[in-house]
């Protein structure tokens, strides 16, 4: 079938959709909602059999709905009607939620419901949660329901979407927290509702902030509402019964002035912390294995095996945290494991360069040069390791710089519900990270080139057709993780793997003689130093458009279709 996907933003469930349409031989277009009369173009350009609305925040004109089966995913059971659905679930502690795929009608989230499917509610980040169970929960919901109308003989249910109540928007009145009365718990659930989007409004040292993201702290304590520590751009602050850690702040926007967005929290208050005598209290990876508590960077071991877990917000990666877990990397590899896995237990593998940090620099330029080279040194430490067994385990997404650091180790392990971006068009970047070395190995030089020059999502299966992969597992990230775990302890206990590791090092011998590994690094680095200063280059105006949300003029040509 023709299946045209209209959604606000070309966003990770978008994505995931577009591949697992296109997967199973349907002709998929997008065009994002940028106004009533560009969706009626853009539909009219396509002649869909079917639109399907992943993720959409403006509805649909009647005139579409009524010319075109428009089926809108709603992230939340059938019955639950209203803009904020997923905040109110986390919000109130919810045990189990859900996704509906229903069709749309006059009245929002009352239209006949064509599927429905419940999942689990753990507790976590609305944007995690919503890039792993709402995400596995669409794609299911959304694969029934095009099945259904393709074969035409289901009846969607009339009256489904109708039950229930329609709950309102999820405002900052329902989401402030009393740090004099709310315990931890209560904290983590208001924090946890609103990220990544809107956080939480609040106040720290007189100024208006609003809160992103939330991590129970299990040790340090203090007065209810005090900045107690900090860690890696993250602040601590006390609660009646604990303490909760903030990852990131964004100021509030004062009338008139320039936009803000979201920083690591460290970063926003700066002097602050320092004058009201606010400690750094450093955890190393190893103790936070064991701890609850706040930190990008953990390291386990399990017999001969070495678990390098790393979650950075957003999956962006700045200079600090490219050399804290190079820092890490170096003192894993040091460890007498035969295997290390590289990657968080769930979302986000990577995402390459931290853009939001680069655009608060004094000079984004210089940033952005900073950060391109510790994201180089991570990966080279990675494609030098010749004595251990390395392998990327990816629970979650990745793109750009950050596929191509899990491109650098022996093995890609991909959940198979993974979104892979290889590729820097987009932001206007020629890219690095050895990408020119590694990406070429793997699928050869026309494949790399097609890759790079599309710009468009793959997924995991796609990506082990083609070499970028070299296994794939389904299930839930935590079956994915234990997936992970046992195969990696097979590996180490094979018997072949000494001939691998022998293997690895003749091959990185022999490409090294071919072309040494910094004739790729400075060749890509000329590209990325022009594309940092040369004035007519684009990535600077596309870097202020992704961190500052700029909505685009129209639906960018390579996802139409």
């Amino acid at each position: 079938m023709r299946v045209l996907l209209v959604a606000s933003a070309f966003n990770s469930l978008t994505q995931r959709v577009h591949v697992e349409l296109r997967e199973r031989g349907h002709h998929v277009g997008v065009e994002l909602a940028l106004g009533d009369e560009a969706l009626r173009a853009g539909a009219a350009r396509f002649r869909p059999d079917l639109i399907v609305a992943p993720m959409l925040t403006r509805t649909v004109p009647e005139d579409v709905w009524r010319t075109y089966p428009v089926l809108i995913v709603h992230p939340g059971p059938a019955g639950d009607r209203g803009p904020s659905s997923l905040d109110w679930a986390i919000h109130d502690g919810a045990a189990e939620w859900g996704v509906t795929v229903l069709q749309a009608v006059a009245e929002l989230d009352a239209g006949p419901v064509w599927a429905s499917v419940p999942f689990p509610l753990r507790a976590g980040g609305k944007s995690e949660v919503y890039r792993n169970e709402v995400a596995d929960a669409a794609v299911e919901a959304v694969l029934q329901a095009v099945e259904r109308f393709a074969g035409g003989w289901y009846a969607p249910d009339l009256a489904a979407g109708r039950i229930g109540r329609e709950r309102p928007y999820h405002a900052q009145e329902f989401r402030r927290i009393d740090w004099a009365v709310d315990t931890t718990a209560t904290v983590l659930r208001k924090l946890r509702a609103a990220d990544s989007q809107p956080g939480v409004l609040d106040e720290l040292y007189g100024r208006a902030y609003y809160l992103h993201g939330g991590c129970a702290e299990d040790r340090l304590r203090g007065r209810p509402g005090e900045l107690i520590a900090s860690r890696d751009g993250a602040v601590c602050r006390a609660t009646v019964d604990g303490a909760v850690w903030i990852p990131q702040l964004r100021p509030r926007r004062t009338p008139g002035g320039p936009a803000t967005y979201k920083l690591p929290a460290a970063t926003v208050l700066g002097p602050q912390l320092t004058l009201a005598g606010v400690p750094e209290v450093p955890v190393t990876p190893q103790e936070a294995a064991g701890r609850e508590t706040w930190s990008e960077i953990r390291y386990r071991e399990h017999g001969e095996v070495g678990h390098l877990e790393f979650a950075f917000p957003g999956g962006a990666m700045s200079t600090a945290q490219c050399r804290r877990l190079l820092r890490a990397y170096r003192a894993a590899v040091a460890r007498p494991v035969r295997v290390l896995v590289l990657g968080p237990s769930r979302d986000f593998f990577s995402n390459g360069i931290h853009l939001n940090v680069i655009e608060a620099a004094a000079d984004p330029a210089a940033e952005s040069w900073a950060n391109i080279n510790a994201m180089d040194d991570l990966v080279e430490a990675v494609l030098t390791t010749t004595d251990t067994y390395v392998v990327s385990a990816l629970a979650g997404n990745a793109a750009a710089g950050g596929l191509m650091l899990a491109l650098a180790a022996d093995e890609v392990w991909c959940r198979a519900s993974a979104v892979l971006n290889p590729h820097y068009r987009l932001m206007g970047l020629y890219g690095s990270e050895y990408w020119t070395y590694t990406l070429p190995r793997r699928v050869g030089t026309d494949q790399a080139a097609r890759l790079t020059t599309a710009a468009l999502p793959i997924g995991a299966r796609e990506a082990l057709a083609i070499g970028l992969a070299d296994r794939v597992a389904g299930g839930d990230s935590t079956g994915f993780r234990r997936w992970v775990d046992h195969e990696a302890e097979q590996l180490a206990r094979s018997g072949e793997l000494e001939d691998w590791l022998v293997e690895k090092k003749r091959r990185r011998g022999a490409d090294e003689a071919a072309k040494p590994l910094a004739a790729y690094r400075a060749e890509e680095l000329a590209h990325m130093r022009h594309n940092f200063l040369a004035p007519e280059e684009p990535y600077h105006a596309l870097r202020r458009a992704f961190v500052h949300k700029t909505c685009p003029t129209e639906t960018p040509a390579h996802i139409r279709g």
